[in-house]
């Protein structure tokens, strides 16, 4: 990836020929991943990569690593999470490329370096364990990608620290889910996670592992021997994948116009004059490997939208197939094999984040449409489902929407539909078979059901609507509707922590002409606004 006018490449895949920042080297069931950071490698020109620091790039390689490291290297049961570069862990992200980011750029790279780390977690409860081998310093960002790991260890050499200095440094916030996790995941006590936020030279070893900041401590004689006894204790641990062997991700490489992303299963057309974009999935009959393509494509499809097309505030998405064939591609997903357990997560996770896209989303049933287990999941993810009346049944419930692909909020999708009326649970699971449009809409699992003579004006009429709202009032409502009921850290990351830094980021304080993040570097302090609000 090269440098470029506004920080964002053009294609947001990647593969290890391709990579610039990090190393990988997998050995038996233990792999390491080094970040090593190319300063000339950012995507802003004249941004320099200082101390292991990243951007948007750095992240879109880490993403790509830990899906490989999932499909390609399912023997591997510890992953060691370490620096190439002598004292520093990594810096965080990129100041100058905060600075010259404009306010989109910075929400989509906050949100997916969140869903990054989410899926390090999500890796770790599917077996491949991650330890932070921090042998020199983790500031902001970088204790932030420690966090996501399962074990934090840190080197005791008197100089190494961790710190989370972004509110004295920037006026902004830990915004990758370091507050959260400080102090939902590793229960640090609130009052000295006070202290510590406010510690511009952060915290060194004794004390981080006095209040909990990290696990394990070692002088610079003795880290090596704890990083493997740490590795030793990671594969004493039960494992189902002794066995597995790996699937190789082929390249995606969808063919891109002005006016449409094609990719093998999903099509993706680009409407600016309306501010809509209509994403169709098409289901065929193949099994688990054709899944786990179809699951590639729409999550890039998704990030391209969220990068490159930020205009297009309404999503039309429609699912098409054959309901045998979709039947028997549950099946097999909700089998017992590893294979089958990694396609269902990351089928899950691309739910996800096409839940946390701050775009409305419309779920659209009309001829050929396939809302069968896992593909209904896409429509029940939706903000509305529209479904035509006088076709045949293309709605069908299986076990898996009772269980296997739950939100953000640790509830299944008809839990969270139905949270004050959890009596209608019992009743979706008698409702077996094929549903037509009619006991789709009686049972609430669509919005609508429309007939052919009312369907394109009534639809018509929907999406003008929705695209002469506020862009910035619909992602606050949308935000607030879709996550009903118990909070969980995942939530927290999203619906709080980063509510709050998306604000921060347009507040004169941290992004004026003389706010913190453009003096950073420069004699000058920040001037600031006393004013609390």
């Amino acid at each position: 990836m090269s440098g470029t006018a506004d920080g964002v490449p053009p294609e947001l895949e990647t593969s290890p020929e391709r990579w610039r920042h990090w190393r990988l080297a997998v050995d038996g069931p233990v792999a390491r991943l080094a970040l090593a950071v190319d300063e000339a490698g950012a995507l802003f020109d004249g941004v320099t990569l200082k101390r292991n620091s990243y951007d948007l790039g750095v992240d879109l390689e880490l993403r790509d690593a830990v899906t490989r490291l999932r499909f390609e290297h399912p023997e591997v049961r510890c992953v060691v999470l370490e620096s190439a570069l002598a004292d520093v862990f990594c810096a965080g992200a990129n100041i100058a490329m905060l600075a010259r980011s404009s306010h989109p750029l910075k929400v989509n790279f906050c949100k997916l370096t969140n869903e990054t780390r989410l899926e390090i977690e999500d890796a770790t409860r599917a077996g491949q364990r991650w330890i932070a081998a921090l042998a020199g310093t983790a500031s902001g960002g970088g204790y932030e990608l420690a966090l996501a790991c399962d074990r934090i260890l840190l080197v005791d050499d008197r100089r190494a620290a961790v710190s989370l200095p972004e509110l004295p440094l920037l006026a902004v916030l830990p915004g990758t889910g370091g507050l959260t996790r400080l102090v939902d995941k590793r229960r640090v006590r609130r009052d000295l996670a006070d202290v510590f936020c406010t510690l511009e030279e952060g915290v060194r070893a004794p004390r981080a592992l006095e209040w909990g900041l990290v696990d394990a401590i070692a002088p610079p004689s003795g880290f090596r021997a704890l990083v493997e006894r740490e590795i030793a204790v990671a594969l004493a641990a039960e494992s189902s994948r002794e066995d597995a062997r790996g699937v190789t991700l082929e390249p995606l490489a969808p063919e891109v116009t002005a006016r449409e992303i094609r990719y093998r299963h999903v099509f993706v057309t680009l409407d600016p004059e309306r501010r809509v974009a209509e994403i169709q999935c098409v289901t065929q009959e193949w099994g688990l490997s054709e899944m786990l393509r179809l699951a590639r494509e729409l999550d890039d499809a998704l990030l391209r939208l969220r990068f490159h097309h930020p205009e297009l505030g309404l999503w039309l998405l429609r699912v098409a197939g054959y309901e045998p064939a979709a039947l028997h591609l549950d099946r097999e997903l909700n089998g017992d094999s590893w294979l089958a357990g990694e396609v269902r997560a990351l089928w899950g996770r691309v739910l996800k984040r096409l839940e946390n896209s701050a775009r409305s989303i419309f779920a659209l049933a009309d001829a050929g449409a396939c809302l069968v287990g896992p593909f209904l999941e896409l429509a029940l993810a939706a903000d509305r489902t529209y479904l035509l009346r006088d076709e045949e049944p293309v709605v069908e419930l299986t076990p898996a929407n009772f269980g296997a692909y739950r939100m953000a909020n640790g509830l299944t999708r008809l839990e969270t539909r139905f949270l004050g009326a959890p009596e209608r649970i019992a009743e979706l699971r008698a409702a077996s078979g094929p549903l037509d449009p009619a006991r789709a809409l009686e049972l609430g699992l669509v919005t609508e059901a429309l007939d052919e003579i009312d369907w394109d004006d009534s639809l018509r009429v929907a999406i003008e609507e929705r695209a002469s709202f506020s862009p910035d009032a619909l992602t606050g409502l949308e935000a607030s509707l879709r996550f009903a009921g118990p909070e969980t850290l995942e939530t927290k990351i999203f619906a709080r922590l980063s509510a709050w830094q998306n604000w921060i980021f347009q507040r004169p304080n941290a992004a004026g002409p003389d706010g913190a993040l453009r003096a950073y570097g420069r004699p000058e302090r920040a001037k600031f606004d006393w004013k609390r609000t």
